[in-house]
């Protein structure tokens, strides 16, 4: 099990299912920033969540009227077992373990959600968000919604990594698709100005 595996598995295990869990101040601000993923589409079709943690987009996906396919990809394997657990009743609901670098995304999905996985330090950051971002856009039929935390911000942690919004769109505008939509606009906090933003992509 590698560092960040470790912290997340400790996180859930001292405070269970809840936003905590996986790394959020609290949950508002988590379905705050779900919502905006949301709005990359009027219809999502079928959903994969990459780096789904406990699913609670899928909660907030269902709780606002979605009944779609969703799939929950993660690398926390107590996550997946939690999840599908959990959700056992749902036929339309499934978690699956996923090595996001190593492993291929599952196709025939029309929705690509990936919330806070490009959050933490990890060797090769860049390297790593155009991996995900490249191989998710080539696995998904119509969409991919991605957020990220911005370097127009008066701090930054020590541990988070931090991108500038308009490399990362100039990269997706010129290496995938001219049909590119950046959102930097929104707060996921009322008592802070915009520090993190998402990104459309459309086939």
């Amino acid at each position: 099990m590698n560092p960040l595996q470790q912290h997340y598995q400790n996180l859930f295990q001292a405070h269970g299912d809840s936003a905590q869990a996986v790394q959020y101040t609290d949950s508002p601000s988590q379905f705050r920033r779900f919502q905006v993923l949301r709005e990359v589409a009027p219809e999502l079709g079928s959903v994969v969540d990459l780096g789904c943690g406990l699913g609670h987009f899928r909660d907030h996906l269902r709780a606002t009227g979605f009944s779609g396919h969703y799939l929950g990809l993660d690398f926390v394997q107590d996550f997946v077992d939690y999840g599908n657990a959990k959700h056992a009743d749902d036929s339309l609901t499934s978690f699956q373990h996923c090595d996001l670098l190593g492993d291929d995304y599952p196709k025939g999905h029309d929705t690509y959600v990936v919330c806070g996985v490009f959050n933490n330090k990890r060797p090769d950051n860049a390297g790593f968000m155009q991996t995900v971002i490249e191989k998710a856009f080539a696995a998904a039929n119509r969409y991919v919604a991605f957020n990220a935390m911005s370097t127009y911000v008066d701090f930054e942690a020590s541990d988070l990594y931090y991108t500038d919004p308009r490399e990362v769109f100039d990269y997706c505008k010129r290496n995938l698709t001219r049909r590119v939509s950046l959102r930097h606009e929104y707060l996921v906090r009322d008592d802070r100005p915009p520090f993190e933003y998402t990104i459309y992509l459309y086939k």
